[in-house]
C-alpha cells in the first residue's frame, strides 16, 4: 500500500532534517587535519573489530536476516575491516594528496559532503562499516540506509561508533542511520538529498541510485564462473572452490555460480570435490532441487544464504542431509532464462560445466556473462598464468581471480593487491560508471592547482609520421 500524502510529507521531514545534521556536523569535519580524520577512522574501525562487539553484531546479522552464518560473519567483519584499515593507513586524504612539479600541478582532497550509503542484508554490518570508513577517510558526513532485514544490525553499529566517536570528541551526526521502517520513499529522499550515492545490493537499488539525479556509485550483478584448465593443481582448486562456495553461505557477489571444468580433468576435480563434501545431484534431483529455488521463476528466500545441508532438509532429501554436504552440485549444460542454474544463485548451488579445452571455457564464460554478472570477475584455476593474461584481454571482466578462493581474494585479501572492498565496480559492462574495487578515492573531489611550466610544443612529424607511413603502404 502507498503512503498517505501526509505519511509522505513526515518521512521527508524526517530525512531533511537528518541530512541538515549532517551537514552540521561535515561542516565540523571539513576542518579537521588529516591526523583527527585518521583519528575517526580508527574510532570507527574498532567499533566493528573489537571482539565482543563483532561477536554481536555477527549473531544479530544471521539472527534478524536468517542469512549466512555467525562464524564467517565474524571473519567477514574483523578481516575486512582490518585489510580497509590497512590500505587507508599513511594514505593521504587531507590537504595536498601530490604534487608534480615536472607538470606543475598540485592536488588537493575535498570532501564531497553527505554520503547516502545503501547497504544490503547479506553483509549489514560489514559493508556499512566499509562504507562509513571510507567516508569518515575523506570527512564526510554519511547516512546509511539498510534494507529492513539489515537495519537492526546497521543500528547496533552504529551505536558502538557513536560510543567510540563520544570518546575523542567526534560529533555523532557525522553517522547516522535512516529511522526504521527504512521505505523506498525515505530512501528516495534521502538519495535526492545527499551529496554521493554508494549503492550495493540489488540491481534494483543500484538503478534507483542511478536514477535518483545525484552522482551514484553502484556495484553491478554477480554470477562468477571459475575455470578449471587441464593444468591445474586440482586438489588444490577443489580446496579453495568449496572454501569460497561455503564462505557465509554462498551470499557474496563473488562467490562462484558456475564451475567450468575441461573433459580430461573433470573426474579428477568431482573426486578432490567429493572429498571436500560436495555432491553431485542426478537429473531427478537437480529438477527437485530447480522448483525448491525458482518455484515462480524468481530466486526463493528459502535458500538464499542458507547452508546445502538446509537445502538438502528443504529440499525433502533428509538422508543427503545427514551426509552434512558443503556444496551441491547440478550438472548443466545451457545458458540462460531457460537455465536458471545458469544464474546467480547465493547459496553453496554450483553448476557444472564440462567441455573440451580452455577456449571453449573461456566462450562459455562470454555466453553465461552475455546472460548475466557482465564485468564483475572470473576465477581460474590453473598453472598456466598466461592464461589470465588472456582472459583479462578478452572477457567482460574488471577482475580475473588466478589460483585463490575467489569470494575472498576479489574484494582484497591479504595475499593479493587488491583494494579491500566489498562493493565490486563493474564497469560499463555491469553498467556501472567504475571498475575498481570501491575504495576512499571513490568519496573525495580532488581541486587541481595548475601553475605554468615550460612550454611542450606538439611536434606534427613525429605525431603524423606513423599515420603517412601507412598511408604510403596502403
Amino acid at each position: 500500500m502507498d503512503p498517505s500524502p501526509t505519511e509522505t510529507s513526515r518521512e521527508d521531514s524526517a530525512v531533511a532534517a537528518l541530512v541538515a545534521r549532517a551537514r552540521a556536523a561535515q561542516a565540523v569535519a571539513n576542518e579537521w587535519t588529516q591526523a583527527q580524520a585518521d583519528l575517526a577512522v580508527a574510532a570507527a574501525g574498532w567499533a566493528i573489530v573489537e571482539p565482543a562487539r563483532n561477536r554481536e553484531l555477527a549473531e544479530r546479522a544471521v539472527a534478524d536476516s536468517g542469512i549466512g552464518n555467525v562464524a564467517d560473519k565474524l571473519r567477514k567483519n574483523e578481516r575486512k575491516t582490518l585489510g580497509l584499515l590497512r590500505d587507508l593507513h599513511g594514505a593521504r586524504s587531507v590537504g595536498v594528496i601530490d604534487e608534480d612539479p615536472e607538470r606543475g600541478l598540485i592536488q588537493i582532497a575535498r570532501p564531497v559532503g553527505v554520503v547516502c550509503a545503501i547497504t544490503p542484508s547479506t553483509n549489514p554490518a560489514a559493508t556499512p562499516a566499509n562504507k562509513i570508513i571510507n567516508a569518515l577517510k575523506c570527512r564526510n558526513a554519511v547516512i546509511v540506509a539498510p534494507s529492513p532485514k539489515g537495519w537492526s544490525t546497521a543500528a547496533r553499529l552504529i551505536e558502538f561508533i557513536h560510543a567510540e566517536f563520544d570518546r575523542i570528541g567526534v560529533p555523532r551526526d557525522l553517522v547516522q542511520l535512516l529511522p526504521a521502517p527504512a521505505s523506498k520513499a525515505a530512501t528516495a529522499e534521502l538519495m535526492a538529498r545527499c551529496d554521493l550515492v554508494v549503492a550495493t545490493g540489488s540491481q534494483a537499488n543500484v538503478r534507483a541510485a542511478y536514477a535518483s539525479g545525484t552522482p551514484a556509485f553502484g556495484v553491478g550483478a554477480g554470477n562468477v564462473a571459475v575455470i578449471v584448465d587441464e593444468s591445474a593443481d586440482v586438489a588444490l582448486a577443489a580446496e579453495r572452490i568449496v572454501r569460497s562456495k561455503t564462505f557465509d553461505n554462498a551470499t557474496s557477489c563473488s562467490s562462484e555460480n558456475s564451475l567450468i571444468v575441461v573433459e580430461s580433468r573433470c573426474a579428477q576435480l568431482l573426486d578432490a570435490l567429493a572429498a571436500r563434501g560436495a555432491v553431485l545431484l542426478d537429473a531427478v534431483q537437480k529438477d527437485r532441487l530447480q522448483t525448491l529455488m525458482w518455484p515462480d521463476g524468481r530466486l526463493s528466500p528459502a535458500v538464499i544464504g542458507q547452508s546445502a545441508r538446509t537445502i538438502a532438509e528443504r529440499a525433502g532429501w533428509p538422508d543427503l542431509a545427514a551426509r552434512a554436504p558443503s556444496v551441491l552440485l547440478v550438472d548443466e549444460a545451457g545458458v540462460g532464462a531457460d537455465h536458471p542454474y545458469s544464474g546467480e544463485k547465493l547459496c553453496p548451488v554450483l553448476a557444472l560445466y564440462r567441455v573440451r579445452d580452455f577456449d571453449a571455457a573461456a566462450a562459455l564464460v562470454a555466453r553465461l556473462y552475455a546472460h548475466q554478472g557482465a564485468g564483475h570477475s572470473v576465477g581460474l584455476q590453473s598453472e598456466l598464468p598466461q592464461r589470465a593474461l588472456e582472459l583479462g584481454l578478452k572477457l567482460p571482466v574488471a577482475r580475473v581471480i588466478l589460483n585463490q578462493a575467489h569470494c575472498i581474494a576479489t574484494g582484497g585479501s591479504f595475499d593479493n593487491g587488491l583494494p579491500f572492498s566489498l562493493s565490486m565496480g563493474c564497469g560499463t559492462w555491469g553498467r556501472n560508471n567504475f571498475s575498481d574495487n570501491m575504495n576512499y578515492r571513490q568519496y573525495m573531489n580532488i581541486t587541481r592547482i595548475s601553475r605554468p611550466i615550460a612550454a611542450r610544443e606538439a611536434d606534427p612529424t613525429a605525431l603524423f609520421a606513423d599515420y603517412f607511413e601507412a598511408c604510403k603502404r596502403s
